[in-house]
């Protein structure tokens, strides 16, 4: 019989774990150990772009319909600048709350026969790597991927920007990025619902207004009365959630080796990628798919498998990244395009990646390109609106 460890009970951890157990059956015991209890989770609701979610389609229908049926939808994206919401046609978007999430994987690992131990710190790494196979599934701060760093290589820095993940009653239309100019400097909320009365509600800024606004020296009470003051037409009088809120930087982290022998990382413990593209759940499931295919095509050959791993999975995730560092360098200085009109704004923001050329925005957003060109003229002046300026406060 073959024999898993995963260390690590999110999406990652037991998505492989699911996979693994639905294919292999009484062949594989796999146990999932987590550190914390089973109903902790830090954070609030989780989001997938419709081609997000495709692949988990076409890959994994039961799993696909298990969590679609559970999620809130929308077809537009929101860019809120200066009182105007710009939409953004054909930007389909889900969410799901992240213990809603955890808890339909629990649900289904267990009815697979997957071992789930809870509120479990596995103290010797080295007594797991004697399975067949060890998944490092345990986050940004991996334990295991701290144990065997001298052979996979991470290396971890952090943006400049400070943000603070909060929740809030106020049920939102759509996901809607709602940029503010306030007193203390520039604002961005990234809001979404997650359940009909439950969004998910990300307040970030760059490190200069985040310390005119004094945050530093605020409580938890107090960083929140604050943020419900700058975004309080958006609140619409609903209070802001905390769940572990504390303000950060966003961590980004890379891996040079994603394994080691018969030791693999996944998904946040593998790679971070800014939430701004709202991938990042949506890349450790993926990584899930991948590593549980490698191992049915080489059947349970570790050594095998995971070369096919990184092989076929580390080009597309490259190319993800790429476009996550590009958006998330855009919003390190977006204060600098706040002078910009609310359509000029929004045209920036859709092509902040490079990913994102005319052609392809005229082709997947259609109406709103149609309002970009009407507003901003010729392809020249285009250009050189949306070139960087003063800051508008």
């Amino acid at each position: 019989m073959s024999h898993i460890e995963i260390v690590g009970g999110g999406p990652a951890g037991l998505y492989f774990a699911l996979l693994m157990k639905r294919r292999m059956g009484s062949g594989l015991w796999v146990r999932v150990s987590e550190q914390n209890p089973r109903d902790a989770t830090f954070g609030f609701g989780v989001v997938f772009s419709d081609r997000a979610l495709e692949f988990l389609r076409r890959g994994d229908a039961e799993t696909y319909d298990l969590v679609y049926r559970n999620m809130q939808t929308w077809q537009e994206l929101g860019i809120a600048h200066r009182g105007e919401t710009v939409a953004i046609d054909g930007n389909g978007f889900s969410a799901i709350g992240r213990l809603e999430l955890l808890e339909l994987l629990y649900r289904e690992c267990e009815a697979a026969g997957v071992a789930l131990n809870f509120e479990t710190r596995v103290e010797d790494l080295d007594a797991r790597a004697t399975a067949d196979l060890l998944v490092g599934a345990d986050g940004v701060n991996s334990p295991v991927r701290a144990h065997w760093a001298g052979a996979l290589q991470p290396s971890l820095s952090h943006l400049s920007n400070k943000f603070v993940w909060y929740g809030t009653t106020q049920p939102f239309e759509r996901l809607t990025l709602t940029f503010k100019a306030a007193e203390d400097g520039a604002f961005v909320a990234h809001h979404y619902r997650y359940r009909p009365d439950m969004s998910t509600f990300i307040v970030e800024c760059d490190a200069d207004s985040w310390a005119r606004a004094g945050f530093e020296t605020m409580s938890d009470q107090q960083s929140r009365a604050h943020c419900e003051q700058v975004f309080a037409e958006e609140l619409g009088g609903h209070r802001l959630v905390s769940n572990k809120s504390i303000w950060r930087n966003f961590p980004v982290l890379e891996v040079r080796n994603w394994y080691h022998g018969n030791v693999v990382l996944l998904g946040d413990a593998l790679r971070t990628v800014h939430f701004s593209i709202g991938s990042g759940t949506r890349l450790a499931l993926e990584d899930s798919l991948a590593l549980a295919n490698a191992c049915t095509a080489e059947n349970m050959n570790v050594k095998r498998a995971l070369a096919r791993f990184v092989a076929e999975r580390r080009p597309v995730v490259d190319k993800i990244l790429s476009g996550a560092l590009a958006s998330a360098q855009w919003y390190e200085r977006f204060a600098e395009r706040m002078h910009l009109t609310p359509t000029a704004f929004a045209y920036d923001y859709m092509t902040r990646s490079g990913r994102m050329d005319d052609e392809r925005l005229r082709e997947v957003a259609p109406r709103f390109y149609r309002r970009w060109e009407a507003d901003s003229g010729s392809a020249g002046q285009r250009r050189s609106e949306t070139k960087p300026g003063p800051v508008g406060l």
